[in-house]
C-alpha cells in the first residue's frame, strides 16, 4: 500500500475513532508523521500506533493525537503549552492549528532530533527548550492551552497555574489506583472544571531533568 492510501486509511479511522474537527484532521492529513519516526519504523509510521523514539519514550499512537489536539479546541490566535516535545509530530500537528507552541522537552537528545524535524520542515513557530516540563515555562505563562504527553499522577497544579482563565489543559493521569484517565481542564475564575475523557495509555511524567 503506497503512502497516500495509508494516509487516507488512517484519516478513516481517526474518523470512526471520534476525530471529527476537519482542521485537526487536515493538519494530520498534511504532516509527514513518517518524519518523526526513527528510520528502522516508518513502515509503520500510518498505523494506529505507537512507535517507539528512544530514552523509553514512544511518539503517541495517531488516535491519541487526533483526540487530544481536537479536546485543546485551539485556534489561529492559540498560545500553546507542550509538555513532553518528544518526536517533535505533536507540537508539528499543533504548529499548523495555533499561533505559536513552546515545547519543553526532558532529553537533550530527543528535543535536538525533534528541532532538526521542525528545520527541515520549516516549522517556524515552534520554540523549544530542554527542562523539567512538570514546572511549565513561567517565562512565557500565561497560556491559553496547554497540552500533556505523559500520565501525571494529579492535574499538575504549577501547570494549572500558569494556564489563563478560560483556558484549557489536556493531561493523562494516573493516580495508580486505576485505568490512566485523559482529563480535560478548564481553569475559571473559581477554580478547575475537570471532565473524564476516557481511558488512555502514556509513559509517565517525570520531575526533574536528570541526565542529559
Amino acid at each position: 500500500m503506497n503512502p497516500d492510501s495509508r494516509k487516507i486509511r488512517l484519516i478513516m479511522h481517526l474518523r470512526s475513532g471520534g476525530v471529527h474537527d476537519t482542521r485537526v484532521l487536515a493538519a494530520i492529513e498534511r504532516i509527514p508523521r513518517e518524519v518523526f519516526a526513527p528510520e528502522s519504523m516508518r513502515d509503520q509510521a500510518y498505523e494506529n500506533a505507537t512507535i517507539p523514539i528512544g530514552c523509553h519514550q514512544t511518539m503517541s499512537a495517531p488516535l491519541v493525537v487526533g483526540t487530544m489536539t481536537q479536546a485543546l479546541q485551539v485556534d489561529e490566535r492559540t498560545k500553546v503549552l507542550e509538555v513532553g516535545t518528544g518526536s517533535g509530530y505533536q507540537a508539528a500537528v499543533l504548529s499548523r492549528l495555533c499561533r505559536r507552541v513552546y515545547t519543553i522537552e526532558r532529553y537533550r537528545e530527543l528535543l535536538e532530533i525533534a528541532e532538526q524535524r521542525f528545520a527541515e520542515l520549516a516549522f517556524t513557530n515552534i520554540t523549544a527548550k530542554v527542562g523539567d516540563g512538570t514546572l511549565g515555562w513561567r517565562e512565557q505563562a500565561p497560556f491559553e492551552r496547554i497540552i500533556v504527553t505523559a500520565a501525571a499522577t494529579d492535574v499538575p497544579p504549577v501547570l494549572a497555574e500558569q494556564l489563563s482563565i478560560g483556558g484549557v489543559m489536556v493531561v493523562p493521569v494516573d493516580d495508580g489506583a486505576g485505568e490512566p484517565r485523559l482529563l480535560k481542564v478548564v481553569r475559571t475564575e473559581q477554580g478547575l472544571d475537570i471532565d473524564d475523557m476516557g481511558e488512555i495509555r502514556f509513559v509517565p511524567l517525570i520531575a526533574d531533568t536528570g541526565p542529559e
